[in-house]
């Protein structure tokens, strides 16, 4: 072992509060988190070597077209003073009060994921005309396309979505709290009080007024991103119900999060549960230490990340790496700092509030952070929602399968009456004409 990743893993161990315990209670629960991956970047280690796979990181941070998507920013402000960084991409034609950045079109930005055999689960839509009817149209606006990001993920992470949607409708991106270009929660860095989902939710509200003031909404949420959306909800009720017009829920979950085994065997979920907080709270306290630990053990966080990210074994490396940015970018103080929140999430009352809208609810088959079983909760309790589950497909399945994602939204929009019968969307940077009736 280098002297360099040495000294990385024993500033880890040093936050956990000593060696011994380290590598007794807290160790055994990560041990077993991290087996799956260790194992692959040891046969990695076989093949090609530590200055090769580091030359490689430096190409595909160079090279991939992810982050490179910009469009016309804005601050919004929470309730409690974070300032919440967000920006429009406005459809083609529409009237602008500013002039957004010159965004740089990416060649081929697709990683050449297909969107595979979907099993599809044959529920009706809300409606096939005008789902959401006259009612939800504020005035003349266009369409707001709202998306939320997930957990340690910014709003990069729809990078694919909003590449094939750009020009064709109006779309916000945000990032939520404490991650991408937002700010840090003001209320948690007074100790004022616990990040909770609820709190989320109004953050969402806040980007809505700044973004969208008015006019019909469709709402987009991965993961801690669509248990955003169903806090919104729960909290204000009166905004679903006189514009949103349809809402996506992508890798997602109602709640009972506290259950999830994360594919592992019985014990090692148990350890992970009883200590996880505290080493997470632990790890928070000693930041700086543990940043430099997760740069020196870069390839085994690597490894962690493309387990738990994605499914299928030929992710495009870009894919791959561009997660893996995203991912190491979020301090470990506010992984720390979000962690409890999901065991208390609990949002299923709150999705009575989408009866009668277009829904999609839509999740890989091998996820392992919120698993495919948590989206079919949803769709039962929303019997008319239509439910995709995506085969070989993990926790961020947008970046796995985005045509999948990407058409199943498109449907949605279509119904919802964003997007006119007929439209397409493609090419990842380019959007297609509209089709001619045949």
């Amino acid at each position: 072992m280098s002297e360099s990743r040495a000294t990385g893993l024993a500033a880890v161990v040093d936050a956990f509060g000593g060696r011994r315990r380290a590598t007794g209670i807290a160790g055994a629960a990560i041990g077993l988190v991290a087996a799956g991956a260790a194992a692959t970047v040891a046969i990695e280690r076989m093949t090609v070597g530590r200055d090769v796979r580091r030359k490689a990181r430096l190409v595909l941070d160079a090279a991939a077209p992810f982050g490179t998507l910009r469009g016309t920013p804005g601050l919004a402000v929470a309730d409690d003073g974070t300032e919440l960084y967000y920006e429009v991409d406005e459809a083609d034609g529409a009237e602008e009060t500013e002039e957004p950045e010159e965004a740089e079109e990416p060649e081929d930005p697709s990683p050449g994921a297909g969107p595979g055999d979907l099993i599809p689960r044959p529920r009706s839509c809300a409606s096939a005309g005008s789902p959401a009817g006259p009612a939800r149209r504020t005035g003349s606006a266009a369409v707001t396309v709202v998306f939320s990001h997930g957990y340690c993920l910014n709003q990069d992470s729809w990078h694919y979505q909003r590449a094939a949607l750009r020009g064709v409708v109006r779309t916000v991106h945000w990032d939520q709290r404490s991650h991408g270009r937002s700010g840090r929660g003001v209320a948690q860095l007074q100790g004022a009080e616990p990040l909770s989902i609820d709190q989320l939710g109004r953050d969402l509200k806040a980007v809505i007024d700044a973004a969208a003031p008015e006019g019909p909404l469709v709402l987009v949420g991965h993961s801690m991103g669509g248990m955003t959306v169903m806090a919104l909800a729960a909290q204000y009720p009166e905004l679903i119900r006189e514009r949103v017009v349809a809402t996506a829920f992508v890798g997602t979950s109602p709640g009972r999060l506290g259950e999830v085994n994360f594919g592992l065997p019985v014990a090692g979920v148990d350890a992970v549960r009883r200590v996880l907080p505290g080493v997470l709270k632990a790890l928070g306290r000693r930041a700086e230490l543990v940043e430099k630990g997760r740069r020196a053990t870069a390839d085994l966080f690597a490894g962690i990340v493309k387990r738990y990210s994605f499914a299928g074994r030929d992710i495009d490396p870009a894919v791959a790496r561009f997660a893996e940015r995203m991912i190491e970018s979020t301090p470990i103080d506010v992984v720390a700092e979000f962690y409890p929140a999901f065991t208390d999430h609990d949002k299923t009352e709150a999705l009575a509030r989408f009866r009668g809208l277009p829904v999609l609810v839509l999740a890989g088959t091998d996820d392992l952070i919120t698993p495919s079983s948590h989206s079919e909760a949803i769709a039962r309790l929303l019997p008319e929602a239509e439910l995709v589950l995506v085969p070989d497909a993990g926790h961020l399945v947008m970046l796995e399968h985005p045509e999948a994602v990407t058409g199943r939204l498109a449907g949605l929009l279509t119904r919802a009456g964003a997007l006119p019968a007929g439209t397409t969307v493609g090419g990842y940077g380019r959007t297609s004409s509209i089709a001619q009736p045949g």
